[in-house]
């Protein structure tokens, strides 16, 4: 749930915390009795379980799909990610992927730990793709074979321009982004709008841009064979070759670069914003609006931070809680932008050499949520520094009036 000194750093999470471990174990207690779609949600809540958690609020045909899309789009990652599988073997498999989501009896030894299971035993999850509605199988049949065919463009191709950046980041998360708008729509519980695909790929390329920054460090080690999408046009401005960040001495050029990447990133905000605007209904809202935030406020705690070269840097769990309990309307999500955007604000360091660019940014998403949120109506969870001191405070006392209660029972006996 966390630790206790992040706890105690941070009091106001801890209800939050509480009612998310409630809501995650209801949610293992809700997975269905028909072995196939067992599988998928026992499966989903091991490779993501906030994603999982989310989806537990749709409505069950829904969040059939969307849990069967999902695995089935993990899936075809895990083939892509394990740099163990000699190319010649991956690329007909990533091209072939929309053909044997129809097999039952396909499936491919790779990946590691969980993703290793999800493949070996992929028969479940074609199983359950076959049971979707008609129209659920023909969005997610189309998205799987643009992604694959994207994936295998990729094993081929280095990402050298910022357009490549993009391409690369259009397949492997854009596409997602369209699939569920298309998913929505057969649902008949959302509308699209005329600007549909070009946002539905924005909030895509934001949460993959977002995915790649953080996984620097991770990605970078890969074993046997790193890969990295960071784009040469970026980081070849500041070394020779992109395993450099993680020298000691390159650690101002790293952070440097790393700002950059952010700074690329926030270009896809406003469309993301749109987007979720959009929305109307309230669980799907709510799906969508999360990751999002949990993107920005990633981005915020990156920014100008060294560490992303070293370790794992990520949102604390009780804030990720926070953000879950309290995101229910779009001023609910406008306010939460503006509190990251102002949190990364504060770290821009007006040397960086691309501080004004990053600024500017900052500010047009500000502006974006100051103009259609009401803000002034709500108090930051973000950075609240005196409210966490004041709920310390008000715990503190009484965890000492409960002492003080125990000491008498006892002195009375």
């Amino acid at each position: 749930m966390g630790s206790l000194s992040t706890i105690l750093r941070h009091p106001d999470e801890l209800y939050p915390l509480l009612k998310l471990k409630i809501a995650i174990n209801k949610a293992q207690k809700q997975i269905p009795l028909e072995p196939n779609l067992a599988f998928c949600y026992t499966m989903l809540h091991k490779v993501s379980k906030s994603f999982s958690l989310v989806i537990q609020q749709l409505g069950t045909e829904l969040r059939n799909a969307v849990c069967v899309f999902y695995l089935i789009l993990r899936a075809l990652d895990t083939v892509e990610d394990d740099t163990s599988v000699a190319v010649e073997i991956k690329l007909p498999i990533l091209i072939a992927f929309h053909r044997h989501i129809y097999d039952g009896d396909w499936h491919f030894s790779c990946g590691t730990k969980e993703y290793k299971v999800l493949m070996d035993q992929f028969h479940h999850v074609s199983a359950a793709f076959l049971e979707l509605e008609k129209g659920y199988q023909e969005a997610i049949e189309d998205i799987t074979k643009r992604m694959g065919e994207g994936m295998a463009k990729f094993i081929c191709k280095e990402v050298e321009t910022v357009d490549d950046y993009d391409e690369y980041c259009h397949y492997a998360a854009g596409l997602v982004g369209l699939g569920l708008s298309k998913i929505f729509m057969a649902s008949e519980l959302e509308m699209l709008t005329p600007d549909w695909k070009h946002n539905s790929n924005s909030t895509g390329l934001f949460l993959q841009k977002t995915n790649i920054i953080k996984d620097y460090l991770e990605d970078i080690n890969e074993i046997p064979k790193s890969r990295m999408f960071w784009p040469r046009e970026i980081w070849g401005k500041y070394v020779d070759k992109l395993e450099d960040f993680k020298n000691e001495e390159n650690a101002t050029k790293a952070v440097q670069c790393l700002n950059e990447m952010v700074t690329n990133a926030l270009i896809h905000v406003e469309d993301c914003l749109k987007s979720l605007a959009s929305l109307r209904d309230p669980a799907i809202f709510q799906s969508c609006a999360i990751p999002q935030i949990v993107a920005i406020g990633t981005l915020a705690l990156c920014y100008n931070n060294v560490q992303v070269f070293r370790g794992v840097v990520r949102l604390r769990r009780g804030l990720i809680a926070k953000i879950i309990d309290r995101t229910k309307t779009m001023d609910d999500v406008y306010g939460v932008f503006c509190d990251f955007s102002c949190m990364l604000q504060s770290k821009v360091d007006k040397n960086d050499p691309n501080a004004v660019i990053t600024l500017n940014r900052l500010e047009t998403i500000k502006k974006v949520c100051r103009d259609n949120g009401v803000l002034h109506k709500r108090k930051t969870y973000v950075k609240d520094e005196a409210q966490s001191k004041d709920v310390f405070i008000i715990m503190l006392v009484l965890l000492l009036a409960i002492v003080v209660m125990y000491l008498k029972a006892n002195h009375c006996k």
